[in-house]
C-alpha cells in the first residue's frame, strides 16, 4: 500500500464540471494537509470535447506533475478509452456503470474496474444529473479512504451562494457515492490518501499570483479585452476592484486596452494590461507609443500557441523574441519571465517598480501552463510585507513647487531617465507625442536632435542592466549536464534534475533565466563558464532562449529539447529525450 503519493486524472466533456471538480479536489487535498500540483487540458469549446484535469498529490513538497497515473475518474466513456494506457499496473478507473465498458478490457491491463452509478446517484439523491461530478469526488474519497469532510468543506464553499439546500444535496450525493464504493470495493485499491497535520497552505495558480502581486504593488488601473489564458487576471482584479480601489475597464479590443492604460499611466496610475500573444500582437504599435512617450505600463503576455488563433486553450513559449523586438523601430523595454507561482508574485511587484524607474514598458511573459496550474504553497511564500513601491524619478509636489525655468519632460540625461511630472502642476506644463520630439516634447525634424533623443532613450537599457538578475542555479554547482530554461519549464525540469541526481551524483543542474531583456550578459558568464553539456529546454520550435544567448553572447548550446504540440512538459518527456541524445 502507498499512502499520500499518487496522481489522478478527472476527465469528461466541457460542461461536465471537470475544471471545477479538479480545482475543488485540489482544495480538499490541501485542507487535508497534502501538497498538490495540477495541470489542465481543455479544448476551446463551451460544451463537448474531451477535457481533463491532472492532480498530483503528496505529503511531501512537490514542484511538478508527472505522467504515471494511479487513478482515472471518467465522466465519459471516451475518458476511459483515452487514459487507460496511462494507468500504472494496480491502478484503477472510476466510471459510471451505465457506460459500455468491458471489465476485462481493464483487468487485462491490470487496472481495477470501479463501476459506480454516478448518474443515478446524482439523479436519485441530488435531484439532478449535473451533480455526477460531485458523486465522482465522493467515489474517489471512498476508494482512497480520504476523509469526506474535506470534500464537504469545498462543496459548501462552492455552492453556498446557491443556498443550503443545494449544498446539502451535493454533500448527500458525495456521501452516497463514497459509501457505495466502500461497500462494493472495500480497501482493495493500493493507493490511499490520508489527512496529515500541516500548516494551512494556499492553493494558487500563476494568474492569481500575478493578480496579488499587482494588487500589493499599487496597481490601481487594469484594462483588457478578454483573451485566454490571460483573462483570469483581469477577472480577479475586476472582482476585487471596488474593495481595493482599482479602476477596471473592459475595452472593445486590445488596441483600446493598451491605449487606455497608457493614458492612465500618463496621469499617474499604475496600469496593467493582461492579454495573450494574439492580443499583444494587436498592441505593438501602441507599445511603441509607450516607448516614445516614456510612459510606464506593465503588460502580461500569457502565451498560447500561434500563429493566429492557434491552439487557443493550450500552452507554448514562442513569443520571447517577438516580445523583445515588438513594434517598429528601437526603444527600450524590460522583459521578465517568472517560472512558478512565487516568482509570478515577485516578478509582478518588480515589474511596476521597473516600469516607473525606467519610464518604459515592462512585459511579463507567462503561458497557459503556469497561468492555470494550481499548486500548494506556504502562506509565507508570498511575502506581502517585503513589497516596496519605487516610483523612480517621479517629482513630488514639493519638488514641483521648487522648479525653476521651463520643465523638460524628456531632458537629456547620462542614464537616459528624465525627471517625470504628472500633468496638472503649473510649473510643469509639458507636451509629449508619438512623433520624435525634443526635450520639451515638441515635434522635431532635425537629425541632430533625433540622434540625441534616440540615444537618450536607448541608454536606459544599459542603466537597467544593474537591476537585471543573474540566472538562478538549481542543483550542484558543477555537473555533467546543464539544462537552461525560462518560464514554466522550470517545474518539470526541477523534477527531472532531482531524478537524475538521485540516480547519479552531480549528473545535472539547471539554469533558469527570469530576466530576459535587457539580457544580463556579464552576470550570465560565470554560470556558463562552469556549465556542463548545455541543453536548452523550451516550449517552441526554434529554441528562442538558445537563439537569444547566441545573439547576445556568441555562445551555442550543445543541444535542445523542444516541445510545440500545445501540451506541457513533463519530467518523463525531458528524460526520454535526454536518453536519446546521450
Amino acid at each position: 500500500m502507498q499512502v499520500n503519493n499518487m496522481t489522478l486524472i478527472i476527465g469528461g466533456d466541457a460542461g461536465q464540471g471537470v475544471e471545477s471538480s479538479g480545482a475543488g479536489f485540489c482544495k480538499a487535498l490541501a485542507r487535508g494537509g497534502l501538497h498538490v500540483f495540477s495541470v489542465q487540458d481543455h479544448r476551446s469549446r463551451i460544451r463537448g470535447g474531451h477535457n481533463f484535469y491532472v492532480i498530483r498529490t503528496s505529503d511531501q513538497p512537490i514542484v511538478s506533475w508527472t505522467e504515471p497515473v494511479q487513478l482515472v475518474v471518467a465522466l465519459t466513456q471516451e475518458t476511459v478509452n483515452i487514459h487507460l494506457k496511462k494507468v500504472v499496473p494496480g491502478g484503477a478507473i472510476i466510471y459510471d456503470d451505465e457506460f459500455n465498458i468491458k471489465k476485462e478490457q481493464l483487468e487485462n491491463k491490470n487496472v481495477k474496474s470501479i463501476a459506480v452509478p454516478l448518474n443515478k446517484i446524482a439523479r436519485d439523491i441530488g435531484g439532478s444529473q449535473v451533480m455526477a461530478n460531485t458523486a465522482a469526488l465522493g467515489a474517489v474519497a471512498g476508494l482512497t479512504q480520504f476523509p469526506l469532510k474535506y470534500i464537504r468543506s469545498v462543496v459548501k464553499d462552492n455552492f453556498k451562494k446557491k443556498g443550503d439546500k443545494i449544498v446539502e444535496a451535493n454533500y448527500k450525493v458525495a456521501r452516497e457515492a463514497c459509501n457505495y464504493v466502500i461497500s462494493q470495493y472495500g480497501t482493495s485499491f493500493d493507493w490511499k490518501l490520508q489527512s496529515v497535520d500541516a500548516p494551512e497552505r494556499m492553493v494558487i495558480n500563476g494568474n492569481q499570483a500575478i493578480s496579488l502581486g499587482a494588487l500589493v504593488s499599487g496597481c490601481n488601473f487594469v484594462s483588457a479585452y478578454p483573451m485566454t489564458p490571460g483573462t483570469s487576471i483581469f477577472e480577479w482584479l475586476t472582482a476585487h476592484a471596488n474593495q481595493y480601489g482599482i479602476v477596471s475597464k473592459q475595452t472593445e479590443d486590445e488596441i483600446a486596452a493598451i491605449c487606455i492604460a497608457i493614458g492612465a499611466a500618463h496621469v499617474g496610475a499604475r496600469a496593467l494590461v493582461p492579454t495573450s500573444g494574439g492580443g499583444f500582437s494587436l498592441m505593438v504599435e501602441a507599445l511603441g507609443l509607450a516607448g516614445m512617450s516614456e510612459t510606464p505600463i506593465v503588460i502580461v503576455n500569457a502565451q498560447r500557441p500561434g500563429p493566429s488563433t492557434g491552439f487557443a486553450t493550450r500552452t507554448e513559449q514562442a513569443d520571447l523574441l517577438f516580445t523583445i523586438n515588438a513594434s517598429q523601430g528601437e526603444f527600450p523595454r524590460i522583459v521578465l519571465a517568472p517560472g512558478d507561482t512565487e516568482q509570478c508574485f515577485k516578478a509582478t511587484a518588480r515589474a511596476f517598480n521597473l516600469a516607473e524607474k525606467y519610464q518604459t514598458p515592462v512585459i511579463i511573459l507567462t503561458d497557459a501552463f503556469l497561468a492555470n496550474s494550481y499548486r500548494t504553497i506556504e502562506k509565507a511564500a508570498l511575502d506581502f510585507e517585503s513589497v516596496t513601491i519605487d516610483r523612480g524619478q517621479l517629482l513630488t509636489e514639493i519638488e514641483l513647487d521648487q522648479l525653476r525655468g521651463d520643465y523638460k519632460r524628456h531632458a537629456f540625461t547620462d542614464n537616459g531617465i528624465s525627471a517625470r511630472a504628472l500633468p496638472g502642476h503649473p510649473k510643469a506644463i509639458f507636451k509629449t507625442t508619438s512623433d520624435e520630439h525634443n526635450e520639451f516634447g515638441e515635434i522635431i525634424e532635425d537629425a541632430e536632435t533625433r540622434n540625441k533623443m534616440h540615444q537618450k532613450r536607448m541608454r536606459k537599457l544599459d542603466t537597467a542592466l544593474a537591476d537585471m538578475t543573474a540566472p538562478i542555479l538549481y542543483g550542484p554547482v558543477e555537473s555533467e549536464i546543464t539544462f537552461i530554461c525560462w518560464g514554466s519549464t522550470l517545474a518539470p525540469l526541477k523534477e527531472a534534475v532531482n531524478i537524475l541526481n538521485n540516480d547519479k551524483r552531480n549528473m545535472a543542474n539547471l539554469l533558469q533565466f527570469m530576466d530576459l531583456w535587457p539580457f544580463p550578459v556579464e552576470k550570465v558568464r560565470p554560470f556558463v563558464a562552469k556549465a556542463g553539456k548545455l541543453i536548452s529546454v523550451e516550449g517552441n520550435y526554434t529554441g528562442q532562449l538558445a537563439s537569444l544567448i547566441k545573439m547576445t553572447m556568441g555562445l551555442e548550446v550543445d543541444d535542445k529539447i523542444l516541445k510545440y504540440d500545445g501540451r506541457t512538459f513533463s519530467p518523463e518527456y525531458i528524460l526520454n529525450n535526454l536518453k536519446e541524445m546521450l
